[in-house]
């Protein structure tokens, strides 16, 4: 999908949640889509399908792609969850490009990070499931975001700076390409504790500090599998 057609999926399935929230469904629809907010959002998307506001992607069926856009109608509306989509979004598109170190599209090794780094933030806690949602739904949400992003109309700031400072713990422990997972770790663990006792790390309530260490530590697992699949030294 392009940046401009996940531009359309975002606005779209925003407009959606408008709906449901003052109860307003599209003009043609039959009352049902005003008997709930899942209802307006349901028929939202179906009425932008066929439209052609919007494409069925990831292979979905018209069912499915209604259940996503429901799913992404709960997550926008928890601020937990939304913002640490966009933020970890934002992170990849920056640091982690969709392209090999010689400059060749290589969106597998992406989409392979943005999976992986859902699944430690959903698993320590960066990202709680709202109700209605799964995972993959979280990591096809991420992964518009990121569609989006990857190619900037704008000024863009550098929301990577994390991942590579994590990265710069993987590469001084890294040898003849080999790295020395109990070395990064442990260095890893240190700047987490140093981060919170400067008071510059502030986790939410449901993040302890050792859970926001192993997502840190998993974060650089994916950075390394990035990092082989793309053949790049560093981000």
């Amino acid at each position: 999908m392009t940046s401009r057609k996940t531009a359309w999926v975002e606005v779209c399935l925003g407009a959606a949640i408008l709906a449901a929230s003052f109860g307003v469904a599209p003009a043609a629809s039959a009352q049902s889509c005003t008997s709930a907010p899942d209802a307006a959002v349901d028929c939202f998307v179906g009425d932008a399908v066929r439209a052609k506001l919007l494409t069925l992607q990831y292979g979905m069926s018209m069912s499915q792609f209604k259940a996503y856009g429901v799913s992404v109608s709960k997550i926008v509306q928890s601020p937990q969850a939304s913002l640490a989509a966009v933020a970890l979004a934002s992170a990849v598109a920056d640091a982690m490009p969709a392209t090999n170190a010689s400059g060749s599209a290589n969106t597998a090794a992406q989409t392979a990070a943005i999976d992986s780094i859902v699944v430690a933030a959903i698993k320590n806690g960066f990202i709680v499931l709202p109700a209605e949602t799964s995972q993959q739904d979280v990591e096809w949400f991420v992964q518009d975001l990121v569609n989006a992003m990857n190619t900037p109309n704008g000024i863009v700031m550098s929301p990577g700076t994390m991942l590579r400072v994590i990265d710069s713990y993987v590469v001084s422990s890294t040898t003849s390409g080999t790295v020395n997972w109990t070395e990064a770790n442990s260095a890893i663990a240190s700047m987490m504790q140093n981060l919170s006792t400067s008071g510059l790390l502030k986790l939410p309530a449901s993040v302890t500090a050792s859970s926001a260490t192993a997502f840190a530590q998993s974060l650089a697992q994916t950075i390394a599998t990035y990092k082989t699949a793309t053949g790049r030294m560093s981000l």
